[in-house]
């Protein structure tokens, strides 16, 4: 009797499951795009970003890529970050799934951008990205966070502590180390970003940053990136960098305290 009852109710709650995983919209990839809006971007730098995404996101080779996939759709959000507790969702995770998808999303991010915001949180972008993928509707086949800035963590927990927490969720994470040179970065930043994005930052399967060395390359280098993200490549360049000696991940944290009280504030 009660092994009957049991059968009859595991029957009945089928239907209720399925319909649950259903609610999921299934894409190729959950791609949280990560982009540094502290105030070490001057406006201009903050209109480059937005504008550089817009036209990735349009450009044939990446709507290629997106049909290409073995499902031919991606969910991606589009958050700005810079301080902690500094995120501002500019594009909420949206399906793009055609032509028109992808335009709508490059037509929100050509609004105009809005202004930095205080201090450098890799750690407290990578949490809030983490949080993210668990709170929307789709289920992708990879998740990956894409993230890009012109300075290391420092606000917040450690960025090795939050990365650690991240690749044990089964997340990736890929980066866009911007290595422009100006009076901000000159006080606020390092020399060498691209290696310390390589041993502090990125990590997951097949993870990989691709270094911007002017913003004259920035366009090309989002979509390069966001082709190899959707098609699940890796790029074979800069997949391996690595140094032959252990690599201080509080560097940033260290020149805050150098620098605390002087004028400029990232």
């Amino acid at each position: 009797m009660l092994r009957s009852l049991a059968l009859s109710l595991s029957i009945a709650a089928a239907p209720l499951a399925a319909q649950e995983a259903s609610e999921y919209d299934e894409v190729d990839i959950e791609l949280f795009l990560a982009v540094d809006v502290s105030r070490s971007m001057s406006p201009y730098e903050l209109e480059l970003q937005r504008r550089g995404y817009a036209e990735a996101l349009t450009h044939p080779d990446v709507l290629s890529a997106i049909r290409g996939g073995l499902i031919g759709r991606i969910a991606l959000t589009y958050v700005e970050w810079a301080g902690s507790n500094a995120q501002n969702v500019v594009v909420p995770w949206t399906l793009i799934d055609n032509d028109a998808t992808a335009a709508d999303v490059a037509a929100t991010l050509s609004a105009e951008p809005s202004s930095g915001m205080r201090r450098t949180s890799i750690s407290g972008a990578l949490a809030f990205a983490a949080g993210s993928f668990h709170s929307n509707d789709f289920q992708g086949l990879r998740r990956v966070i894409d993230i890009s800035g012109d300075g290391p963590n420092n606000q917040g927990l450690p960025v090795l502590e939050a990365r650690a927490a991240v690749l044990d969720q089964g997340i990736i994470i890929n980066g866009l180390p911007l290595m422009t040179e100006d009076e901000v970065s000159s006080r606020w930043g390092i020399e060498d970003l691209d290696i310390y994005y390589n041993e502090c930052v990125i990590g997951g399967p097949g993870s990989f940053m691709i270094p911007v060395h002017g913003w004259s390359a920035f366009a090309e280098a989002v979509r390069r990136k966001l082709v190899l993200e959707i098609a699940g490549a890796q790029d074979a360049e800069f997949s391996s960098l690595h140094k032959a000696y252990s690599y201080d991940c509080m560097i940033g944290e260290k020149i805050w305290e150098r620098n605390f009280g002087g004028f400029f504030s990232p």
